[in-house]
Parts: structure tokens; sequence; C-alpha cells
């Protein structure tokens, strides 16, 4: 397994990088004063609100609200992995991916594996269209409805009877055997001559968001076969089957600007609901929607709809569908849950109503919010106190896994509903735990001045300016400041002493994926005036005045201490010295 990527590359990386260049390659920028500008390709708009700052190496939308680094573009663009843009970067840069332990990407080596499953592909489609037995899988694929078309389209192909057709046509040499191994297409047991894993069977292709092909799902052409009726790849260095979803680079492919996506049990209900022009479905490959795949959709669009069968086993399916989902359920996000009738899946019930009907259920689908409360009501007695009771504790614990405030606000709206509780109140029972009290000091203010948090003032001046910390080295205080936001700012600070040479992107990637991203983020949008010179200046006064506020701190706690405990003679005399400092400081 290859190492991880240090930090000290990725800081490199974008410091090589100019994100101009990255985002004019995708989308044509024109210079707009200080800044570029372009219509956004995250949304439709008619005028130029997607602004990028060559400065700060960081795009804002002020339409939709889309920004972040060049990393972040390619992600969302492009619909890659963190370390996928990372090597698409570097790529650009002519550079190798540095892994630690002295390591370099393991690239070149899966690009043979890609170059393999390719070969295969390629063999598969051609015996489809040229195997004396290929008839049956042509008659098979008919049947199901499935047009030449679609076919063609989504790669489908025929792996023949036999042992060792695939072998024979790739190359039976020790290294192509090696390779076919690697890549799961072959079965060697107990130093047995290698066979081909897929045989008399219709292949299915399965890509990444590439495109590229990464495994196969290969289905019986008849009832009768006594193998197992689908048999997809193994888990293999390109091949990881809890990230991958069936038909997401093909949805892509058909549709640009998707705005939702279906998630099926199966490879072949996307084949049938595309036949039918729903061009929006993909499927897990054998696994329960995981939290990657919820991460990667939602990258994708900002609404799912999970299409499962109505019974108990589709219910609960659904059910660990939505425990995964709530995590992931940011501002912006929806989900909601398609219930098929008994005996139908998607494949049989486009067939018997057609398109139009098949999307009008999923008009009606039934909201996340409401399926989570109607799932736990069915345990309890509503009639009851100790019911109502019963389901506030039940619904607790996934009330409180909803990251987003708004969204989370509303369950607790239809929860209180369910109840018959005030909103307010049934929040103060439910929540995890009491939030600590914040300490407040009555810090004076100067006329004609806004109250504001002078932590959040000088993170904002390090974010829009980095090397205006270039200076500062004194900043231990914060470690013991009481303040929201002060250990952050102290890790900034602390950061840009080792590095000072780090741009605004650079130090944006440093809290990836951390509580404190979406925060920094938005300050990093904000535009601060002034030179350099100015802005370092106004950082130096903004520590100062949060060095002042230790005392006052400490002057607090000794006075609560003396009231409700006493103080011994030390502690006594530290406070009458900070009273003292503290009146001789308001005198002038």
């Amino acid at each position: 397994m290859p190492g991880r990527i240090p930090q000290s590359f990725i800081d490199d990386l974008l410091n090589r990088t100019d994100i101009i260049d990255v985002i004019d390659a995708y989308v044509p920028l024109k210079k707009a004063g200080s800044n570029f500008k372009a219509c956004c390709p995250f949304h439709n708009e008619k005028t130029p609100s997607f602004t990028v700052s060559q400065p700060k190496q960081f795009y804002h939308c002020f339409g939709c609200g889309a920004h972040g680094t060049a990393i972040s573009f390619l992600m969302e663009y492009e619909h890659l992995e963190f370390v996928e843009a990372i090597e698409e970067l570097a790529r650009q840069a002519g550079i190798d991916v540095v892994r630690e332990q002295g390591s370099v990407s393991t690239q070149p080596r899966q690009d043979n594996l890609y170059a393999v499953m390719s070969q295969a592909h390629a063999f598969y489609r051609q015996q489809l269209r040229s195997h004396p037995q290929a008839d049956k899988a042509i008659a098979y694929l008919k049947n199901r409805g499935m047009s030449g078309e679609i076919a063609a389209e989504f790669g489908i192909g025929f792996a023949p009877p036999g042992w060792d057709n695939l072998i024979n046509a790739l190359g039976n040499d020790a290294h192509s055997l090696a390779q076919l191994n690697q890549v799961g297409l072959t079965i060697e047991q107990d130093n047995k001559k290698p066979y081909d894993r897929f045989r008399d069977r219709i292949m299915i292709p399965i890509t990444d968001r590439r495109g590229r092909v990464i495994a196969f799902g290969g289905r019986v052409l008849s009832a009768d076969d006594q193998g197992a009726k689908y048999l997809n790849s193994p888990e293999t260095a390109i091949f990881h089957k809890s990230n991958e979803l069936y038909g997401l680079y093909e949805a892509r492919k058909a549709l640009r600007n998707l705005d939702k996506l279906l998630i099926v049990e199966g490879y072949m209900d996307v084949l049938a609901l595309a036949q039918f022009g729903i061009r929006y479905a993909v499927a897990t490959l054998g696994t329960a929607t995981t939290n990657e795949h919820l991460q990667t959709l939602f990258r994708v669009v900002p609404k799912l709809i999970f299409c499962f069968d109505g019974d108990r086993a589709g219910r609960d399916a659904a059910w660990r569908a939505l425990t995964n989902a709530l995590p992931v359920m940011q501002e912006g996000r929806e989900a909601a849950f398609l219930f098929l009738p008994e005996g139908e899946d998607p494949d049989s019930l486009v067939h018997h109503e057609g398109k139009e009907a098949f999307e009008a259920r999923l008009e009606q689908a039934m909201p996340l919010s409401r399926f989570l409360l109607e799932h736990l009501a069915e345990q309890v007695d509503l009639s009851s106190e100790d019911g109502r009771a019963r389901l506030v504790a039940l619904a607790k614990p996934h009330l409180n896994r909803v990251p987003d405030k708004v969204f989370r606000h509303l369950l607790f709206d239809h929860l209180a509903e369910l109840v018959n509780i005030d909103t307010q109140q049934l929040k103060n029972l439910a929540e995890q735990a009491p939030k600590q009290p914040r300490t407040t000091f009555n810090t004076p203010i100067k006329k004609g001045q806004k109250k504001k948090s002078p932590v959040r003032q000088a993170i904002n001046l390090i974010l829009q300016h980095p090397a205006a910390a270039g200076s500062i080295d004194n900043f231990q205080f914060l470690t013991k400041l009481e303040l929201p936001g002060a250990q952050l700012l102290f890790e900034l600070l602390e950061i840009l002493s080792v590095d000072p040479h780090l741009n605004t992107a650079a130090l944006l990637e440093r809290w990836r994926d951390r509580p404190e991203e979406v925060h920094l983020l938005k300050l990093a949008e904000s535009h601060l005036p002034g030179d350099e010179q100015t802005l370092e200046m106004e950082l130096k006064d903004t520590l100062a005045y949060l060095g002042s506020l230790i005392n006052s701190q400490r002057w607090q706690f000794l006075q609560q201490k003396l009231v409700t405990n006493g103080l011994d003679e030390h502690e006594l005399n530290e406070w009458n010295q900070l009273l003292k400092d503290n009146s001789t400081s308001k005198g002038n």
C-alpha cells in the first residue's frame, strides 16, 4: 500500500501551481481588476459571479457559494478524490508525487493494471460481436429489453464458455498471467494452472469516475446455470467496491448538469432505467451505501433518492442507508427514499409502467426526515406519555449526528410536533450535552467602534495576507486564552512560524476535512483593504489586545474563587495586583 503524501509536498505543489492556469484550462477566465472572473461552472448563470484571486490562490462564486483551492476545484469539477486531485496537479507540474518513507507514487504500476483491464474489455466486446456462441448472449440482452445503442454505450461484452479464452488472448507468459491475477481476471488455486474467472457470462464493465475500467460484473445467461447469478471482480489495487458506484461515469457523461441521482441495488436496474431514458441512476456493488459513496455522490449532485424494495429487507437496507447519510447531511443537501411495490424492482417496474409513471413515483419519494421519524415512531406508542418520551430518546442520537444546524432544527420541529412539546424545550432535553458557558468580559469599546471578535479578526488578517504573520514571535499566550477560536489562531501562527512562505491556499489545505475548515473558507472569501505593512501592524495590535485579556480572565477566575472558596495569601496578592493594573489601564 502506498505511503501517505507528506504535507510538505502538498505545500510545495500549491506554491508551484497557479490556480489561474488550472481553472482557465476548464473555464475561460477574464481579468477583472485585481482578480479574474467567469460564469460559474457549478451553477447556471448569465452574469459572471465566479471570481478567482491569484494572490490568495482561491476561487469563490458569489452566486452559489462554491469556493476553495486548486485542489478543491479539481475535486468538484472533475469529481476526483483528494489524492487523485493531488496526482493531477503533480502531473500538470511535471513532478512525481512523493510518498512518506521515500516512496513515489505507484501510478506507473497502476497504469499497467488499467491497461490490462482495457484490453480485457476490448476482448469481451469483440466476443459479443464475433464469437460463435454470441447469439445466445445477444438474445438474452434483447429479452431484457436492451437495445444495441445502450449495450454499446455501457460497453457490454460476452465472456465465452471455456477456461482460458482470456488468458490465450492477452498472453499466457508469466508477466501477463501475473497482471491478470492482480486485476482479478484469473483464478489460481494450489499452484495449479490459472483459469479465467468469467466464463459464459454477459460482461458489464465497471468504470471509475474517469471512465477507466476497473472491474467487471458477470451475469449468467440461463436461470438453470449452477454458478452464481452475478459475479463481481474481487477487490484489487484499482477496485475497492465500497468506494465505487456503477453508472456514475455514464450518468455524468449523459447529463452534464445533473441535479439528482437515483441509487438502486443492481447494475441491471441501471441499464434498464437508461433504456427508458432515466439516465441518472447508479448502483452500489454488492455493498450497503457507505459514507464514501455518499461523499462522492454529494460532490456531484445536491439530491439523492434511494430506491429499495418495500418489504422488510428493503426497509432494513434503507434504514442502514439513512444512518450512514445523517453525518453528511450538510447545508444544501437532500435525501429521499422510494419504496417499490412488493415483488418489483426498478428493472421490472419501469418495463411495466414506463418512464413517466416511474418518475412520478420519484417525485413522491419520502423525505429523509419523514422516514427517520416514522421508522422510530413505529417502535413506540405515541398515544402515551411514556411512548412519546421513548421516541425522543430513540431520536436523540440520530438527530445529534446531523451536522447542519438548519436541517437539525427542522428535524427537531417535526419531532416536537409528534410528541406535542415546544421545539426549544425539546432541544434542551435532547441535546447531547449542555454547552460549556463562555467566559465574558466587560471590555470597553471605543466610541464608534463595532463590537466584533478580535480572535476572528486576527484569523481573517492571517488568511488574507499570511506573510503578515511572519514577524509575529510572541503568541504562546494564546494557549491560555479562553476565547472561541484562540486555539485555531495559535495553530495558524505556529504553522506560519515554521513555514512562513505558505500562501492562503496552502494554509487552507491544512484544515481540509476538519470542523474549522468551513469557517476558514468563509473568512478567506472576504477582502480586507490595506497594504501589507498596514495589515501586519493591525495584526500585531489585535494580538496585543488579546494578550491583555489574559489578565482579565485570570482576575475573573480569582474573583469567582474569592466568593466561593476564598483565596490563599499568594492568590490574594495576585488578585490585588491585577485589580490595580486594571484600574491603571482604565485611568489611561
